[in-house]
C-alpha cells in the first residue's frame, strides 16, 4: 500500500482483490496426508497435501501471490483461498468449513468460544498483513483534505453535512470548500474494515461518536453498500461523498485521500513508514492479537490502520492439513513472505512480531 505508483504486476493484483476474485491455484493434485517438510527456497518449507481458507479481501492480493510462490516452490501441494470478507470467513470457519480463515478484525468474545469449540482447545490469531484505511472522498473543487479524528466522527454521525461547515473549514484553512451536501457510504455487509474504523472513531473522538465500534456499521443515516469495492465505486460516482476502504481500493478506482490527524496534532498521510509506526507501536496480547493505539502520538504516525488475521487452531487442525498450514504460515509471515507482501504495498511486520507469528505456525498440531 504505498502512495508512489507501482508496476504493473502490482496493480494487477490489486484489480484481482478489488473485484474479490477466488484464489485456488492448484499445482498437483497433492497426497492425502502431511509429508516431511521439504527446503524450497525462499525461506519455504514444502510439505504435500491441501488446505482452504476464505475471509478478508484486504490481504487478498498477499494471499494470491503467497499461494502462487509457494506452490510453484512445492508442487505437491494444493492451497485455495476464497476472497468472501472477514464475516463470511469467520463464519464458515466457526462451521467448520475450512482450515483457516482471514479476519481483518480479532474474533468477539462469543465467536472466540465458538470457535474454542471447533477447535476442541485454544484458537490463535495470527497477523499477517497490515495497511492503512483510506479516506476516500469526492468533492468537486477541493483537492486531498486534511480531517481530525472529531471532524470525521461528526461527519459519520451526521452532524456535520455540508463541506464548508466550519469543522471542515477549520481543519482547511485557507481552502475554498463547496456548500455541496456531505453523502456518507459505509459497509452494508460485516466487514473488519468497519470494525477498525469506528474502533478508530470511538477511540479518538468519543464525545462526537456515540455510536460504538463493530463489524456492522453502528450508526444511522449515510449510503450503504455491499463490499470495499462498492463503497469505492460509489465513492468515485457520487459529488459530496466520503467513505472508508483499504487503500488498495482507493489506488484502483483513483481516489483522494485525506491525511488524518493523529494524536501528535500532525495530519498523517498514507506512507508505508507513518501506518508502519502504528503497526510497530502496538501492544501484543494473548493469543497474538494486536492492541492498536488509534490515538497514537508517534511523530508522522498514520493512526487508521488494519491488521488481518489468520484465524487457525492451535491444536485441532485436520491431521492430514497441519504441515501444509503451519509450512505455508510460516512462509507467509517470514522475511521472505513479508518481502513479498511489501513488493504489493503491505506494512511487513515488526522484526519481533514477525519471529513470534512465525513461531505459533510452526507449533500448529
Amino acid at each position: 500500500m504505498r502512495a508512489r505508483r507501482r508496476p504493473a504486476t502490482g496493480t494487477t493484483a490489486r484489480r484481482a482483490m478489488a473485484a474479490g476474485v477466488v484464489v485456488m491455484l492448484l499445482a498437483a493434485c497433492g497426497t492425502a496426508g502431511p509429508a516431511p517438510a521439504v527446503d524450497g527456497g525462499a525461506g519455504i518449507d514444502c510439505a504435500a497435501g491441501s488446505i482452504a481458507g476464505r475471509g478478508s479481501s484486504a490481504q487478498t492480493t498477499a494471499m494470491h501471490l503467497w499461494i502462487k510462490r509457494y506452490q510453484v516452490a512445492c508442487p505437491e501441494a494444493s492451497i485455495a483461498y476464497e476472497s468472501t470478507g472477514s464475516g463470511a470467513g469467520v463464519a464458515r470457519f466457526l462451521a467448520g468449513d475450512g482450515d483457516f480463515a482471514g479476519s481483518d478484525a480479532p474474533l468477539s468474545p462469543r465467536d472466540r468460544a465458538r470457535a474454542v469449540a471447533r477447535c476442541g482447545g485454544p484458537v490463535l490469531h495470527l497477523p499477517m498483513v497490515a495497511g492503512p484505511i483510506a479516506v476516500v472522498h469526492n468533492v468537486a473543487g477541493s483537492g486531498g483534505l486534511r480531517l481530525r479524528p472529531a471532524t470525521l466522527a461528526r461527519i459519520f454521525a451526521g452532524t456535520v453535512t455540508v463541506w464548508n461547515d466550519p469543522a471542515v473549514a477549520a481543519d482547511n484553512p485557507g481552502a475554498v470548500l463547496p456548500a455541496t451536501p456531505i453523502r456518507t457510504v459505509h459497509r452494508s455487509d460485516g466487514s473488519g474494515t468497519t470494525a477498525n474504523f469506528t474502533a478508530f472513531l470511538a477511540a479518538t473522538a468519543p464525545a462526537q461518536w456515540r455510536a460504538g465500534s463493530g463489524s456492522r456499521w453502528p450508526a444511522r443515516g449515510g449510503t450503504a453498500v455491499q463490499g470495499s469495492d462498492g463503497v469505492a465505486e460509489a465513492v468515485a460516482r457520487t459529488d459530496g461523498a466520503i467513505g472508508y476502504v483499504e487503500r488498495s481500493y482507493a489506488d484502483v478506482h483513483h481516489l483522494t485521500t485525506a491525511r488524518v490527524g493523529n494524536g501528535a496534532g500532525e495530519f498523517a498521510g498514507l506512507t508505508d513508514e507513518a501506518v508502519a509506526l502504528t503497526v510497530g507501536g502496538a501492544r501484543v496480547g494473548d493469543a497474538l492479537r494486536l492492541d492498536v493505539d488509534y490515538a497514537t502520538r508517534a511523530a508522522g504516525a498514520y493512526p487508521i490502520v488494519l491488521v488481518t488475521y489468520e484465524i487457525v487452531c492451535r491444536d485441532g487442525t485436520r491431521p492430514a492439513a497441519v504441515a501444509l498450514l503451519g509450512g505455508f504460515l510460516r512462509y507467509a509471515a517470514g522475511e521472505a513472505g513479508q518481502r513479498d507482501a511489501a513488493e504489493l504495498g503491505y506494512a511487513p511486520l515488526p522484526a519481533a512480531l514477525r519471529a513470534r507469528v512465525t513461531a505459533a505456525a510452526g507449533a500448529l498440531t
